[in-house]
């Protein structure tokens, strides 16, 4: 194989599909999509599936809301059923630090359209009926927000990237990206040479190794998460929200009959291993205990373990280097990748094309490490 591209764009999961189709859609041709394995193989398919707006950052609430107006017209525009159910996040908080940022919150996602708001616990356990309100304050709570099947994105993305021309190439492993000086000429895979002036890494947790090649610093850290499905749950309320304890990190939502859940572990070391196992069952079942004690008697029926992309604070690499000509990045998400997807696709297409995109992400760029300005989110699950 020796092909010639417009740009090539590293990664085959929601970031890197939507990208293509927002390209291919816009009518960039010649765009070729690298992934070394099959398409949604990475986190994207291993994603819990939430998609919301409520989070603490103004740019990560602007991009949650747009993508969420993009999940709700995929069917129509895309034409894929991706299981959309708006049944809205509901984060329950426990401590009167979490009421007071989660209330300030709710307000700056007020003020940007999102329309969340603050809830009594007795408000909260009628939405979430499995969980007891002993020790808990508050919730937040917003009804667009929701979950859907983030394996239909992808695949719905690549067919109509692919009906505008892109290419995509499976189970190819990207071996090295050639640069002359300071400006990228081609993409080296497993099955030949790619010549290109224009490299988009959208590789999730293997960014760093990605953003090597070409000399960019992309701080992504791999960490393994997992996730518990149960057996079917009697008279499970179908409108169930998605439903976390804010200090544990426990949450839940409906799966088909029963449901999935998960939360972090603290005990998990940065790394690629995606094995499940069941040392983080004992905390698991605590923040049960103490939060949804009817989940205890459910059986689980299965599960699975997938990576995380973090970066040190916790939010996305967005932009393009300027250290190479033309490298664009869009990674580090850290657990909301992706609900982000829709929209940031958006952005690196006109990032790619010159025009100013519909939000600056200027401060996501990844020199701001490099600048002592980290960029906090908060709202972490």
């Amino acid at each position: 194989m020796n092909l010639r591209a417009s740009a090539v764009i590293i990664g085959g999961g929601v970031m890197g599909t939507s990208i293509a189709y927002h390209l291919a859609s816009a009518g960039v041709r010649d765009i070729v999509l690298v992934e070394r394995d099959e398409l949604a193989a990475g986190s994207t398919s291993k994603a819990a599936g939430g998609v919301r707006a409520q989070f603490s950052d103004e740019l990560n609430i602007q991009l949650g809301a747009r993508s969420l107006e993009a999940f709700a017209r995929f069917g129509q525009e895309i034409g894929y059923d991706i299981g959309l159910r708006r049944v809205g996040y509901l984060f329950l908080l426990s401590t009167p630090e979490e009421v007071a940022s989660f209330e300030a919150g709710v307000r700056l996602q007020n003020h940007l359209g999102v329309p969340s708001r603050m809830l009594t616990p007795k408000e909260a356990a009628r939405l979430s009926p499995l969980i007891a309100t002993d020790g808990l304050l508050a919730a937040a709570y917003s009804p667009d927000d929701g979950h859907c099947t983030p394996e239909s994105v992808v695949h719905g993305y690549a067919a109509v990237a692919r009906a505008h021309g892109a290419r995509v190439l499976r189970r190819t492993e990207v071996t090295g990206i050639e640069r002359d000086g300071a400006h990228v000429t081609a993409v080296h895979t497993t099955l030949g040479r790619i010549a290109t002036d224009t490299v988009i890494c959208a590789a999730g947790p293997w960014s760093r190794a990605v953003g090597a090649m070409a000399g960019v610093d992309l701080p992504v850290q791999p960490l393994r998460r997992q996730i518990a499905v149960t057996e079917p749950v009697p008279g499970l309320p179908p409108t169930l929200p998605m439903t976390i304890d804010f200090t544990t990190s426990l949450y839940f939502h409906a799966e088909g009959p029963g449901l999935l859940l998960g939360m972090s572990d603290p005990d998990e070391r940065p790394g690629f291993a995606t094995d499940s196992h069941d040392r983080w069952i004992p905390r698991l079942y605590a923040a049960m205990e103490r939060r949804a004690p009817a989940l205890l008697d459910l059986r689980r029926t299965g599960g699975w373990a997938g990576l995380y992309e973090n970066t040190p604070d916790h939010n996305a690499l967005i932009g393009e280097a300027t250290s190479v000509s033309r490298f664009l990045y869009a990674t580090g998400f850290s657990g909301h990748g992706f609900l982000q997807g829709p929209a940031v696709g958006e952005v690196i297409r006109d990032l790619y094309l010159g025009r100013a995109p519909f939000l600056d992400v200027r401060p996501l760029s990844a020199d701001r490490f490099a600048a002592d300005a980290p960029r906090p989110e908060s709202n972490l699950v």
